[in-house]
C-alpha cells in the first residue's frame, strides 16, 4: 500500500491521526532543553516560558538519519512513501528526507514550498489521492504540480515574537505598537515575506485580511480551506468561519490550531486561511 507521511510543522495533528498518516516531529529547543514538536511541547509550554523568562524557542530539522529510520520502517512492511516536508527554503527539513530516501526504493519526498497548514493541505490531497487507489508515483507527480497553487498566509496580532527573534527591529515594532498596525506574513516561493498591513484592532483586520485574499486569490479549490491559528480568541475565529462561509462555498472550513514553529515565530493570535488557489477539485 501507498503511505502518506509529513512532518510535524503540518499542523494537523488529530486530521492526520484519523487518516492514519505518520508524522516526523521536528525538534524544538526551549530553556536549554530539546522536545519533539508535539510530543512532549506544545505552544502552551512556549508561551508559558516566554511570559517568565521572555525566552523563544530554537527549532531544528531531523537527521537524514533520523528520517532514513522513520521511512525504513514503512518500507519494511512492504509499503511506498509519500513524504510532504516543510519548505526548504525554511527548513533543512526537506533536504535531509531527500537523503534518506535516495538510499531506499519507494519513497517520493516532495517539498510543500510552505509552511504549517499550507503543507498540510498537500498531505490531504495526496490522501485524497491514495484512497482513489492511485500509485505513489502518480501521488507524488500530481502532489508536486499543486506546490505553487497553495496560499498560505497569516496575519500577526502582535510584533513582539518577531522583534524577539530577530525578524523586525525594534523601530518597526515600536512604530507597530502605537499604529497598532497588523502585518500579513505571507509564504511566496517557500519563504515568509511580509504582505499588507491593516491598522486598528485586530478583530476588523482580521475580517478585512480574509476579504482582501479571497479576492486576490480567487480561485479556490473549494473542497476545503483552514482556519489556521495560534490560540486566538474563539469569537475571532468564529467570525472568520463565517465570512469565509458567505464569500466562498468551500465544502469543509476547517479550523487548526498552530504548532510550535509557527507559534515561535509569530506568537500568541496569529490568524491566518490558507486553501489551493487553482480552482481544482480533490
Amino acid at each position: 500500500m501507498v503511505r502518506i507521511t509529513t512532518d510535524s510543522t503540518a499542523d494537523l495533528g488529530e486530521l492526520f491521526a484519523a487518516r492514519g498518516i505518520e508524522v516526523m516531529p521536528l525538534i524544538v529547543t526551549l530553556d536549554g532543553n530539546e522536545y519533539l514538536d508535539g510530543v512532549d511541547i506544545q505552544p502552551d509550554d512556549i508561551f508559558r516560558t516566554y511570559n517568565e523568562k521572555k525566552l523563544l524557542p530554537k527549532t531544528a530539522a531531523r537527521s537524514k538519519e533520523n528520517f532514513k529510520e522513520f521511512f525504513s520502517k514503512l518500507v519494511a512492511a512492504g509499503d511506498e512513501v509519500v513524504h510532504i516536508n516543510l519548505s526548504s527554503k525554511i527548513s533543512m527539513t526537506h533536504e535531509n528526507a531527500k537523503a534518506a530516501a535516495a538510499e531506499l526504493k519507494g519513497v517520493y519526498v516532495v517539498d510543500s514550498l510552505s509552511l504549517s497548514s499550507g503543507t498540510g493541505l498537500l498531505v490531504l490531497y495526496a490522501d485524497d489521492l491514495r484512497q482513489k487507489g492511485l500509485s505513489a508515483d502518480e501521488i507524488y507527480k500530481l502532489v508536486s504540480a499543486r506546490v505553487p497553487a497553495v496560499q498560505a498566509s497569516f496575519v500577526v496580532d502582535t510584533m513582539e515574537y518577531l522583534h524577539k527573534g530577530g525578524r523586525c527591529s525594534g523601530v518597526t515594532r515600536f512604530v507597530a505598537s502605537v499604529l497598532k498596525i497588523k502585518p500579513t506574513i505571507l509564504v511566496k516561493d517557500g519563504a515568509m515575506t511580509v504582505g499588507a498591513k491593516y491598522m486598528g484592532a485586530f478583530d476588523k483586520s482580521i475580517l478585512k485580511y480574509v476579504d482582501n485574499t479571497l479576492r486576490e486569490f480567487d480561485t479556490p479549490d473549494l473542497t476545503r480551506i483552514f482556519v489556521t491559528h495560534s490560540y486566538a480568541a474563539p469569537e475571532t475565529v468564529a467570525a472568520v468561519k463565517a465570512r469565509v462561509a458567505e464569500l466562498k462555498p468551500f465544502a469543509e472550513i476547517i479550523e487548526t490550531v498552530a504548532g510550535s514553529t509557527i507559534t515561535s515565530h509569530c506568537g500568541k493570535g496569529t490568524l491566518g486561511i490558507l486553501y489551493l488557489n487553482d480552482g481544482g477539485q480533490a
